[in-house]
């Protein structure tokens, strides 16, 4: 058995490559001869099956310790794939901070769909239980939260879950495989946008769902088979090779924000931080036990009064952008721009303040880009 760092550059052999070429083929083909009429082949239509993207779902799979993996077009079609398993009548408990597309894709698809949702604060067990019910079926949440970093226990979310017989899905987009591994904890089905650290250099939109067993990987299969969201063969291989140096980069990643956290820490015009690698607190202690790394996203508030768009709007290495996860540095207002779409009410009840800053902490020299937010931070002062 291979270690973690061996698996992330090699994968699993697909034995289809006659070439000898250290890197699986792009497999372009959308169908595939059969050798007769009665033949079982493995594959024999793009949408069914593709040999790069397949190496890219076992691959994800065996860095999850799942059962199967499935690769799909974006994110969003991941978390459709994967709540689409669940049938009108049911009910899920999700988490009541979730990201912006999440929240989207529930309230004006699926609940057409007489699909009912229950946000509770997945930080509290007793909340969960709480919120069960007869036609409960699942749990869904994301391990670190969107925007607030707000940490989840899977194991103590799967604990509850399994005592009344309900699925826990987990969104891991925020720690990637090497950092958190839910399966392990008792998580049922792990989603990520693949988009973010996985592929890591914002030149792919993609999303991974691994299933923990053969019955749910069969659910799953169906669902993007029958949809047909699926990853090209072009788009699998930009994910494969961004993951092949997943390690290095989240090492990066998690030691320009600790600096970064430190920097913050010694501003007067921070007034709050949001970073679970800060000791003391609940999301600290939950963090440590179940994570390897708290991970390259760091939020924080600037003090009343302060101007955060011409905070964001000049920093220079730092990008004005959404998403996260890339090599470079982005920066949002969430009030603004991921979260725009809940109302003014929403934002208040899920703490998305017009003075919260979200800053996803790229591999640059550190010294730069502290040096870029302190820039930013002394123009405040200039009239």
């Amino acid at each position: 058995m291979t270690e973690f760092n061996t698996k992330l550059v090699h994968g699993q052999p697909q034995n289809d490559n006659n070439t000898g070429a250290v890197n699986v083929p792009i497999y372009n083909s959308s169908t595939y001869i059969y050798p007769s009429v009665e033949s079982k082949v493995k594959y024999d239509y793009a949408r069914s099956g593709n040999p790069t993207r397949n190496y890219l779902e076992e691959q994800v799979s065996e860095l999850e310790d799942g059962y199967r993996g499935f690769a799909f077009s974006s994110g969003s079609a991941a978390i459709h794939a994967v709540l689409a398993i669940f049938k009108p009548g049911d009910h899920l408990i999700i988490g009541k901070e979730i990201y912006g597309g999440t929240f989207r894709i529930i309230n004006e698809f699926f609940k057409r769909w007489q699909i009912q949702f229950t946000a509770v604060d997945t930080q509290d067990p007793a909340e969960i239980e709480a919120a069960i019910r007869s036609n409960t079926k699942a749990i869904y949440f994301e391990s670190f939260t969107n925007p607030l970093l707000h940490v989840t226990s899977v194991r103590k979310t799967a604990e509850v879950a399994q005592k009344h017989h309900l699925l826990t899905i987990v969104d891991n987009t925020f720690l990637s495989p090497y950092l958190q591994r839910p399966l392990d904890l008792g998580a049922d089905i792990v989603i990520h946008s693949a988009t973010k650290y996985l592929s890591g250099h914002s030149d792919v939109i993609a999303g991974m769902v691994v299933a923990k067993n053969q019955s749910l990987a069969d659910r799953i299969y169906f669902n993007q088979n029958a949809i047909g969201s699926t990853l090209s063969p072009e788009d699998s291989n930009l994910v494969r090779r961004g993951i092949q140096t997943l390690a290095v980069r989240m090492d990066r990643h998690l030691s320009n924000a600790q600096k970064i956290v430190e920097f913050l820490q010694s501003r007067s015009e921070i007034a709050k931080i949001y970073y679970p690698g800060i000791a003391g607190t609940k999301d600290h202690e939950i963090a440590a036990q179940e994570t390897d790394g708290f991970g390259g996203i760091v939020s924080f508030e600037l003090q009343k009064g302060l101007d955060t768009t011409k905070f964001v709007e000049g920093t220079k290495v730092i990008q004005l952008a959404v998403s996260l996860g890339a090599v470079e540095s982005l920066i949002e207002l969430p009030y603004k721009m991921t979260h725009a779409e809940l109302s003014p009410q929403e934002q208040q009840k899920a703490g998305i303040t017009h003075q919260l800053v979200r800053l996803s902490v790229g591999i640059e020299d550190d010294k730069d880009l502290i040096k870029d937010l302190a820039d930013s931070l002394d123009s405040l002062h200039i009239k």
